[in-house]
């Protein structure tokens, strides 16, 4: 059975939901005699567009039946987060062409902890970086360092590859036996699954290593 609205707007999905549905879906919940979507109906009666209905504002809307504050202001919630995705300055993701442009993303931040933070920079086909996770905080060896945890975000937003970066809080990027071991693990993970890893980065104070120049992967 559904339950109206948001089994249906689940069944159709967002786009394909009408303005009464998603509105429904604002108020959420009806009173004794109006449900959500009668709701909804009468609202778009009062304020036959979006615009209107965002011109009312919470005191408008919650004069109209079976609205009341909380309803209106949930509405109004919604409203505004639809304004803010239209006036946001539309965000640019960084590109990564070289061992340079991954460090420079992350030197800044993370020439400054003081413990070991494991973190990877994953990217699409085009090399724009879409997701940049801290995985692991605290000394770096192959049994915290696991590759099912750094896959599962890679598949989670659909990388094409990735670069992992971390830090030596003593300020010397040298790599150690067991970042070479990390390294040469998350490589032949990427290679069964593949994702590519392709870089691995030790970040010091003001300066880096590349593990994939040093011919450590």
């Amino acid at each position: 059975m559904i339950e109206w609205p948001k089994d249906m707007v689940q069944l159709k999905g967002l786009a394909q939901a009408t303005t009464v549905e998603l509105l429904a879906c604002l108020v959420r919940s009806g009173t004794r005699n109006r449900g959500p979507l009668e709701i909804a109906e009468e609202l778009l009666d009062i304020y036959p567009s979006l615009i209107e209905l965002e011109a009312a504002g919470v005191g408008g809307l919650e004069k109209a039946p079976g609205v009341g504050k909380a309803k209106a202001l949930q509405i109004m919630a919604g409203l505004e987060l639809g304004r803010r995705l239209v006036t946001e300055p539309k965000w640019v993701r960084p590109v990564v062409r070289s061992p340079d442009d991954a460090a420079e993303l992350l030197m800044e931040e993370m020439r400054l902890y003081q413990q070991e933070h494991f973190i990877c920079l994953y990217l699409n086909t085009k090399n724009e970086v879409i997701s940049k996770k801290t995985l692991f905080i605290g000394g770096l060896n192959t049994s915290i360092v696991h590759p099912r945890d750094i896959f599962r975000e890679a598949i989670r937003c659909s990388a094409a590859s990735f670069i992992a970066v971390h830090n030596h809080p003593s300020g010397d990027p040298t790599p150690s036996r067991e970042d070479i071991e990390v390294s040469e693990r998350m490589v032949e993970a990427g290679r069964l699954i593949g994702i590519s890893c392709i870089d691995h980065l030790v970040i010091g104070h003001g300066q880096f290593i590349s593990m994939k120049q040093r011919g450590f992967m």
